[in-house]
């Protein structure tokens, strides 16, 4: 693939970037976008997100659904002995009349005081069965992709609940394949984790610590997804992938301060991640379609 095609992908990218959706995206069910309370069906807010995605994080929780130990109750439900719940917090309005001494007029005072209450995810609640999946068709494999992953001097480990590359252990964990919207999802995300593993200091050796600091992840972040994108477009990919792509990306270029000489600088690193990636299928004899 030419520099002139990853211009293009990328000036598409920017353009749709323009229109990039705020909910996240949501490539494989054990990564809900928000947590959920199964009574309502509404999504927690605030500062609450994050809190229920550590608890479940560090807990193992695979439901995205949350209740009261009340709600639970209400739907026959019973949380499991010597389980621990999370807290969340909301803010309880609060309204008083008070005089006005030198007026004597009467004044009315407002404001709000942190409250909080318990929830417990579904995974630890019995008799409550979760809502039923949307029926999938069987995991249909595209070959090229499955050759660039086969090619990875990183070793792939699938089955866990969250997608990484670990530079630590040379290793790229993502969930199974079957829990993906799409193949085109699991394979965008595959290849996102692959170009990270190109930065490993046996391979690439890329360190932008220096030039962006703190902010130096979210560059990475801005290379993989590119390289994914420009990999995707190998693979005739890149149409059903495109937004998902400017989605995630939108996200990073706001840490970055919506710098987009930032993005043009990430897409010349993902176009030698992509170079490196198709040189390793060379060297096994093996063709992507450009």
């Amino acid at each position: 693939m030419t520099t002139d095609i990853h211009q293009a992908i990328t000036d598409q990218i920017l353009a749709a970037m323009e229109t990039a959706r705020t909910t996240g995206r949501r490539l494989w069910d054990s990564q809900p976008s928000l947590p959920l309370n199964l009574t309502t069906g509404k999504p927690y807010s605030g500062i609450n997100v994050l809190m229920l995605w550590s608890a479940a994080l560090q807990n193992g929780y695979a439901s995205p659904y949350w209740l009261t130990y009340r709600q639970a109750d209400d739907k026959g439900g019973q949380v499991r002995k010597g389980e621990h719940g999370t807290h969340c917090v909301f803010y309880k309005p609060w309204e008083s009349q008070e005089t006005n001494h030198e007026t004597g007029e009467v004044e009315t005072k407002t404001g709000a005081v942190l409250k909080s209450f318990t929830v417990f995810n579904l995974d630890q609640i019995d008799n409550i069965e979760s809502p039923a999946r949307e029926e999938r068709p069987a995991f249909q494999a595209i070959e090229d992709a499955e050759r660039i992953l086969q090619a990875s001097p990183a070793r792939i480990i699938e089955g866990g609940p969250k997608a990484f590359y670990q530079p630590t252990t040379d290793t790229i964990h993502l969930p199974a394949r079957e829990d993906f919207i799409s193949p085109e999802a699991f394979y965008s995300v595959a290849l996102h984790e692959a170009t990270h593993s190109t930065g490993h200091a046996s391979r690439l050796a890329r360190d932008f610590s220096g030039r962006f600091g703190d902010s130096a992840y979210a560059f990475e972040e801005l290379i993989a997804e590119l390289g994914s994108a420009f990999l995707n477009a190998d693979l005739g990919i890149i149409g059903s992938t495109l937004q998902d792509h400017a989605d995630y990306l939108a996200n990073w270029i706001k840490i970055l301060q919506n710098d987009k000489r930032a993005i043009l600088t990430a897409a010349a690193a993902a176009s030698k991640a992509h170079a490196f990636i198709k040189g390793l299928l060379a060297n096994q004899g093996q063709e992507v379609a450009a």
